[in-house]
């Protein structure tokens, strides 16, 4: 059986971490990898404490301890490689920023085995290294199959874990860009409704008491012939967020099958109606995503881009 090369760093326990748990310690003193990946060295055995091995992960350390982690090398990933098209926006040596395409999932899951960004993400970014000690893109966030836009990546551990750190709070700003039926009675807004499953379709999600807390910002960008584009920034990040908000409105997303339907049947141009029944998704854009400052942006798909000319 062939072995996996590894490397051993040794640290010892510092006063400060004096009687912390085990996977606790080891984040602190191992900041470029992920609590989690941490853990899961610790339960593969690859952890010792004064040369015994640990063998629980909330094990209290003591300040002088010395502390061996074996760190394997980074795996090729399960998930094949596959020569997609994929326009990168930027990349440096820790993330991969995208516009993702409508249309495709982001990773492998039942019903989607290949095809997805991951498999592309593979094929396309050659300095992937070991996130929880397997050579793959790490995802941070997610967009439905049918949103396109800005999408960034991890491309190691310590990326990952500053990203996951980051994103929920105010240090990362998204906004999207929304094509809705009709015009809301306001420029702007909040919607602030909590989002949960729906009682009466579990594959829809649904404003509902006792959801989680989701708040979306918007504002109208430009009135149009019977629909609407608008921003919409989300200050938290639930299933469907800006979809099942935007309903709740009563200005739903076009295109949307699962949130809208086939509104624009009822419209009283039969060109613009045409226009619309040729964009088979929902039109939300994941436009502008900022990170500490820094600006990705992703312009308007072309899908998007002839419905909000056609409708001027």
């Amino acid at each position: 059986m062939n072995q996996r090369k590894a490397s051993v760093m040794t640290k010892v326990v510092p006063a400060e971490l004096d009687g912390a748990r085990l996977d606790r310690a080891l984040s602190e003193l191992f900041p470029d990898h992920s609590r989690s990946a941490l853990a899961k060295l610790i339960d593969q055995g690859h952890v010792s404490i004064d040369t015994k091995t640990a063998e629980k992960t909330s094990l209290r350390v003591t300040t002088g301890q010395s502390i061996d982690v074996e760190f394997p090398e980074a795996v090729a990933s399960t998930v094949e490689s596959q020569d997609l098209p994929l326009t990168v926006l930027f990349q440096d040596e820790d993330i991969v920023v995208i516009d993702k395409p409508a249309g495709i999932v982001v990773h492998p899951s039942a019903g989607h085995a290949d095809q997805t960004l991951v498999n592309a993400l593979l094929f396309h970014v050659k300095d992937l290294s070991g996130i929880g000690g397997e050579l793959r893109p790490g995802i941070v966030h997610r967009l439905d199959k049918d949103t396109s836009g800005v999408m960034v990546i991890a491309k190691n551990d310590r990326a990952h874990r500053e990203l996951t750190e980051a994103w929920n709070t105010n240090r990362v700003r998204k906004e999207y860009l929304a094509l809705v039926y009709g015009t809301p009675a306001n420029d702007r807004g909040t919607i602030d409704a909590p989002i949960g499953r729906d009682p009466h379709d579990r594959k829809r999600m649904a404003v509902v008491k006792g959801g989680r807390a989701a708040v979306t910002d918007y504002e109208i960008l430009e009135r149009l012939r019977y629909v609407s584009l608008l921003r919409c920034t989300l200050r938290t990040g639930r299933t469907h967020q800006i979809r099942v908000h935007l309903k709740k409105l009563g200005h739903p997303i076009v295109g949307d099958p699962v949130y809208s339907g086939a509104q624009w049947k009822g419209l009283p141009d039969k060109r613009l109606q045409k226009i619309l029944a040729l964009l088979h998704r929902q039109a939300l854009h994941s436009w502008r995503l900022t990170i500490d400052g820094r600006v990705f942006e992703a312009p308007v798909p072309d899908d998007m881009r002839v419905v909000i000319e056609s409708m001027r």
